[in-house]
């Protein structure tokens, strides 16, 4: 069970999701619009975000923006669900574009929230191990997977939990050509919610920053999936 915080200007859709998230055994805090939202999750202690898209003060894309820019000293950034009346598909990419988990669009079915919740927590939260797993290296780049870190040349580059773990995928394989559905099924254990679209569009981020630090690693071959080399 988590903690989690529902972002939203909307009461009554605030308390169906305060409802149906307590029911499943969460604590549940609420934030009505994205400044007092961004406050709350600065003090510590929120595990996951329910986030609205059209609020006032601070809407949900420029709140997820400006957490998953923050250099938290937590390893592992919160995770964000959308929550939104807007379903076109160019503000579904855009949220995954800033680092969104997934996306639910209104009216939802509250049972569906929390099924949605519980998959990402299940990808997203830290299990125990009994050893330390070793760094994987790429020319340059380290990815440390139990502190979180990954780095180019010894800077840091700045990567969501879900980038991380499709980075240390492709480097464990090396140089083969992992499919999109491989990468699901090792990713996000298979959760059936998330499409080949979602994987092409953390890829494509993840490429985006290794490419900006001077490590382009990650081929696409086409109709396939994807290699690192």
């Amino acid at each position: 069970m988590a903690s989690i915080l529902i972002v939203d200007d909307d009461a009554h859709i605030r308390e169906v999701a305060r409802f149906a998230l307590a029911r499943a055994g969460h604590a549940v805090e609420l934030a009505t619009d994205g400044a007092a939202a961004y406050d709350r999750v600065m003090r510590g202690g929120v595990e996951l975000i329910v986030l609205d898209i059209l609020m006032p003060e601070l809407d949900g894309l420029g709140l997820c923006r400006r957490l998953r820019a923050h250099d938290l000293d937590d390893a592992r950034p919160v995770p964000i669900v959308f929550l939104s009346s807007r379903g076109e598909e160019a503000d579904r990419v855009l949220g995954l574009d800033l680092g969104a988990d997934d996306y639910l669009t209104k009216p939802f079915s509250p049972r569906e929230l929390v099924a949605r919740v519980a998959a990402v927590l299940r990808r997203t939260s830290a299990e125990a191990l009994p050893a330390a797993r070793p760094a994987l290296q790429i020319g340059e780049v380290t990815i440390d997977r139990d502190r979180h870190a990954v780095e180019v040349a010894g800077a840091p580059l700045v990567v969501t939990a879900t980038e991380l773990r499709l980075l240390a995928t492709l480097a464990t394989h090396r140089g083969r050509v992992l499919s999109r559905g491989q990468l699901i099924a090792t990713v996000y254990g298979g959760d059936h919610h998330i499409s080949e679209r979602t994987i092409d569009t953390h890829v494509r981020n993840l490429r985006a920053k290794l490419a900006a630090a001077g490590a382009p690693v990650i081929e696409t071959v086409h109709g396939v999936g994807y290699r690192c080399g």
